[in-house]
């Protein structure tokens, strides 16, 4: 309730005028003809809404790809599902679409959503289950009326950029009572007798009514089942059907189909002259860099005169022999040398020499070597060995020393 005492300002009265609307107004459809239909970049459509005698003001956020799939203009008659509502910075009443469906076409239409959301429920617009399209086919299959632009459009542009590329052509119609029917039997044909390695589903553009035929699901089940991959290039850049979600490529024109399966091939081509330009250039500087190292190899005085060249290796392997005796001489030297060292030290050490200088061995009776006074008795005989000779010996007296823990 307005409080009639207190002064609202302009926005706290839209603000209330919005919220009366959006809790009075339930969602409803209403009927009218659409003009000043813009379609703004940010992806929102506005527009109004009239009959003989008013209009209202409408807008369908982010719809401008439906907007134009179903090719909407000024003066169309359409039923619009939406909820009134208020822009409250200009504080004008507006509807707010959910769904427009044209006149005349709305049962179709209606029909067509149906078939999309039964058919993106069972993962037949996904985009894993979509095949690569053949970079190179060698022929390409295409189901189309053969009386429409669209085959000559098609084959013009393959004559022209890759003429030799085999196309088979299966006849069908593309509108009508059993255009669907007779498309699908296209799709199993080049299944069963495997013939190319694309197919093309095209026709030029039309209406709603006209187009249906890709539209219907006995052609959409096909072009999922088909082992060949599949193009779909129907109508106009803003016409969409079924076939176009289903299928593994979808392209908007005729034209646009035939310079994509040829790209690859064009391109291949300009690779393939690029390349042997390439290998021509390289194998020119590659003989001129040859030639170049023959003269110069040819004018070296080494290949003028070759025995000189192995004279001087010659030379050098005597050098290296007379290098190796030198080398092997003083190596024998220096060991000699330090082997007399050795022979010295160890003689320096032999028994023999320690008896020279006046040292004696004593001996006990079993021929052991006595180190110590104690292991001797009084009046013991003992065997003296000299440097010169032996003597038997009598041990008279003796002298113990103190214990060594070492003996």
């Amino acid at each position: 309730m307005i409080n009639p005492n207190k002064t609202w300002t302009v926005s706290e009265i839209n603000r209330l005028i919005k919220e009366v609307l959006d809790q009075t107004f339930y969602p409803f459809r209403v009927r009218g003809e659409i003009s000043n239909l813009i379609i703004h970049r940010s992806g929102h459509v506005y527009f109004s809404l009239k009959d003989s005698r008013c209009q209202l003001s409408a807008v369908y956020f982010r719809a401008a790809a439906e907007v134009r799939e179903m090719q909407l203009r000024n003066g169309m008659e359409v039923d619009i599902d939406g909820r009134v509502t208020v822009y409250e910075v200009r504080g004008t009443c507006q509807i707010l679409v959910n769904r427009i469906l044209p006149l005349g076409a709305g049962v179709l239409q209606k029909k067509l959503e149906e078939l999309k959301e039964k058919l993106r429920a069972e993962g037949l617009f996904d985009e894993t289950r979509k095949r690569q399209i053949p970079k190179f086919p060698a022929a390409v299959g295409v189901i189309t009326s053969t009386q429409g632009a669209a085959i000559r459009d098609f084959c013009q542009i393959l004559n022209r950029r890759f003429a030799d590329l085999r196309v088979r052509i299966y006849p069908a119609a593309v509108q009508g009572e059993n255009a669907a029917e007779e498309i699908s039997k296209g799709i199993k044909f080049f299944n069963h007798h495997q013939n190319c390695d694309v197919i093309v589903l095209t026709r030029g553009g039309g209406s709603l009514e006209d187009l249906w035929p890709f539209n219907e699901e006995i052609v959409a089940r096909n072009i999922a089942a088909s082992n060949i991959p599949v193009i779909s290039a129907i109508g106009h850049e803003v016409d969409y059907t079924i076939s176009d979600f289903v299928a593994d490529l979808r392209v908007p024109t005729p034209s646009a189909a035939a310079e994509l399966v040829v790209q690859e091939k064009s391109r291949l081509r300009e690779q393939v002259t690029n390349a042997r330009q390439r290998l021509s250039r390289a194998a020119r500087l590659n003989f001129s860099e040859w030639r170049r190292r023959l003269e110069k190899a040819s004018s070296a005085a080494a290949l003028r005169q070759p025995v000189n060249m192995i004279r001087q290796f010659q030379q050098r392997v005597d050098e290296c022999v007379l290098k190796m005796q030198y080398s092997a001489e003083k190596k024998t030297e220096k060991e000699k040398r330090s082997l007399q060292s050795l022979e010295q030290r160890l003689r320096a050490l032999s028994p023999e020499e320690v008896l020279q200088r006046g040292y004696s061995i004593l001996l006990d009776s079993r021929g052991k070597c006595l180190k110590n006074s104690r292991n001797a008795h009084i009046s013991q005989e003992l065997t003296a060995i000299l440097a010169r000779g032996k003597m038997q010996v009598q041990v008279t007296g003796k002298t113990e020393m103190p214990e060594d823990d070492s003996e």
